[in-house]
């Protein structure tokens, strides 16, 4: 549905709450009218959609209509939306579709549709519909969008949450997650294995630090298993489960994610080896091969720091800030490159050189000796594996000839 459908949508839902009560809909039917539903999209083929989707549904059971509230909405042609999008200033929106148009699509796309209706009171129901339809309204509808701690699913999960008076994050809090935010993110991006290792390039400390449930909800699925085991008041001073129904509306007809995130070591250790064996080799039989191995890698290593550099001192992308991998990867490449092509031909590196070459393996030394610090402790132990042998191969042939 596009924009300007949409914002019809929204100026209908929010007339029909003015309307009189003979208008049955879902703006303005009596909370014990209001069947509340979680719908979980599963994951699709886009590299954006590879998180999987959400939405709140709202049905009038008097008049049958269901409308469904999700906050996953953005728009590509917005002013400056690359540059925003670079600097981590994305601006997402609410919006509103009635639930067959929106199943609809994601049945065509071969996405699984999973509804969890909740057992909400009527009061609950309709706090949880007042609280969406103030938010649909155009100067409350637009966020800034954080990948994991303000999306598309953490609003839901809030929305959710406030309607019932805080009960899901105290009881989310009190469960430990199942990954860290780097976890998810290497395993749903699996598929798309170059785009999975430029994000774990990129993410920082932050990314590993231990989750609870209720942080790693920020997730769909994850978000739909957590509250099979939520409990709430049942009113008399019990204990009554918070999903009252589960329907697989449509099942899944892509490719699904892993269950657990790969192993990127062996491969990245293997990687780095043989690029370290074929500078080593070339140095001494293939000196123009020698020449652009070398190149390749310093020049990589020097725009990877860079651009690590960029994420952390200019954009908001908190993911990112402080990322261990400058240490492997940083500019004093670019100043060994000139050395690199003078050595194929005899020429020994100057002391200048010796002495960025010492400091690049002091600093491949310390990225290995922060794995021995107490707490959360960068995961980044692919890139050193792929990094160290390729720095030592080049430390030994630019000085080769000392």
């Amino acid at each position: 549905m596009n924009l300007i459908s949409r914002n019809l949508l929204l100026l209908a839902l929010l007339m029909l709450a003015l309307l009189p009560p003979a208008h049955a809909s879902v703006a303005n039917a009596p909370g014990a009218n209001l069947e509340v539903s979680l719908v979980t999209y599963g994951p699709g083929e886009t590299y954006w959609e590879r998180f999987g989707h959400d939405a709140i549904e709202l049905r009038d059971t008097a008049s049958g209509e269901a409308i469904n509230f999700n906050y996953g909405v953005f728009d590509f042609s917005e002013k400056n939306f690359l540059l925003n999008f670079a600097r981590g200033r994305m601006h997402y929106l609410m919006d509103a579709a009635p639930s067959d148009l929106d199943e609809r699509y994601y049945v065509e796309a071969g996405r699984s549709i999973i509804r969890q209706r909740l057992a909400m009171t009527a009061d609950q129901a309709a706090a949880l519909r007042d609280f969406l339809l103030w938010n649909l309204r155009p100067e409350n509808a637009g966020y800034v969008y954080d990948y994991y701690v303000d999306n598309c699913t953490t609003r839901v999960r809030d929305a959710l949450d406030k309607a019932l008076g805080g009960v899901l994050e105290s009881r989310l809090e009190a469960r430990t997650g199942g990954m860290t935010y780097r976890q998810q993110t290497d395993r749903l991006m699996s598929a798309q294995p170059w785009l999975m290792l430029v994000l774990d390039l990129g993410l920082g400390t932050y990314a590993d630090r231990p989750l609870d449930a209720w942080q790693e909800s920020f997730l769909p699925e994850v978000l739909q298993a957590q509250l099979r085991e939520v409990h709430v008041d049942d009113g008399h001073g019990g204990l009554r489960p918070l999903l009252q129904a589960e329907q697989l509306v449509s099942p899944n007809r892509l490719e699904a994610p892993p269950t657990a995130a790969p192993d990127l070591r062996l491969p990245l250790a293997l990687a780095g080896l043989l690029l370290a064996a074929l500078i080593v080799l070339a140095r001494r039989w293939w000196p123009a091969g020698y020449a652009v191995f070398g190149t390749l890698y310093l020049l990589a290593a020097g725009l990877v720091g860079l651009l690590l550099l960029v994420l952390w001192t200019l954009t908001t992308h908190h993911s990112a800030w402080a990322n261990a991998n400058l240490l492997l990867f940083n500019p004093l490449a670019f100043l060994l490159l000139p050395t690199l092509w003078r050595s194929r031909r005899g020429y020994a590196a100057s002391r200048f050189i010796d002495g960025v070459i010492a400091v690049q393996l002091l600093a491949c030394m310390i990225a290995v000796l922060l794995h021995l610090l107490p707490g959360t402790v960068q995961q980044n132990q692919p890139w050193l594996l792929f990094a160290l042998p390729c720095w030592l191969a080049l430390a030994w042939s630019v000085r080769r000839h000392r």
